[in-house]
């Protein structure tokens, strides 16, 4: 007797553990597949747009110096190095930073003049039968720098200086955000904001509750231009009768737009 107890109590030891056994292991199943296929289940997703209202705070232009004459390159170099010194000494003078002044490009080009060739019906006669190639009578040397400014209450100053100091052209005019991290994060906090309050008023109005957090994806960040005020853009020093005005230049404000998607678990 005691030992059919024994055998009564094993039985049924062993069925409860099987059956311990097996919820654990149905239920760490259901948990793993629920965090590696998070698409299977019912969800929804959500989108929202952060915008960030923000001033430049760094205005970039370029200037070139660009010499053209004859064979003689140790002038026209000398020359062309001269008038870049100038151009620097007076950046420096008006505050801007060894940093911020980067040449990116110095180029010495030949220019070349063809000889005139006679017919090809006159040359058939035996007449000029050898055109000869073309003959180098100059060479052009060019120095192209990037500089940026950081008080905007010089900028007019300093695009009408360079051009006096020696610069042929002044170009690509543009303003920016130097650091633009922190303004990105805000209009990313407002997006993120934007789309927790979207996803609760989906839930309410399709009744059910939002669940968990499954995914989030970022859109590309966006930054549109209010556009400045900028009278010169091309400046040609040689037509200059007498000192160039200083343009008038407003650099406005930029909208830095980031938009996010949030995906949750319908409960």
């Amino acid at each position: 007797m005691a030992s059919d107890k024994i055998k009564i109590f094993l039985g049924w030891a062993i069925i409860i553990a099987v059956l311990l056994v097996g919820g654990s292991i149905w239920s760490l199943a259901r948990t793993y597949s629920r965090s590696i296929q998070p698409s299977a289940f019912r969800s929804f997703a959500v989108t929202g747009e952060g915008k960030v209202v923000a001033r430049p705070d760094v205005a970039m232009f370029s200037f070139s110096i660009i010499n053209e004459g004859g064979t003689d390159i140790a002038t026209l170099n000398h020359d062309n190095t001269e008038r870049g010194n100038k151009i620097n000494s007076f950046l420096k003078d008006q505050g801007v930073a060894d940093k911020d002044i980067k040449t990116e490009q110095y180029n010495l080009a030949p220019r070349y003049q063809n000889t005139y060739c006679a017919p090809v019906l006159y040359r058939s006669l035996g007449k000029n039968t050898v055109c000869p190639p073309p003959s180098i009578v100059g060479y052009t040397v060019t120095q192209s720098v990037a500089v940026k400014v950081r008080d905007f209450a010089k900028i007019g100053a300093i695009l009408s200086g360079v051009v006096e100091k020696g610069a042929n052209n002044v170009s690509q005019l543009n303003f920016t955000i130097d650091d633009p991290v922190a303004v990105e994060n805000e209009a990313r906090a407002k997006a993120i904001a934007q789309a927790r309050e979207k996803a609760k008023l989906v839930a309410k109005a399709g009744g059910f509750s939002v669940g968990r957090l499954l995914g989030i994806d970022e859109g590309e960040q966006s930054y549109n231009e209010k556009y400045y005020n900028a009278r010169v853009m091309s400046l040609d020093s040689t037509a200059m009768d007498a000192p160039l005005p200083a343009p008038t230049i407003e650099p406005g404000s930029q909208d830095v737009i980031v938009t996010v998607t949030l995906r949750y678990e319908i409960d």
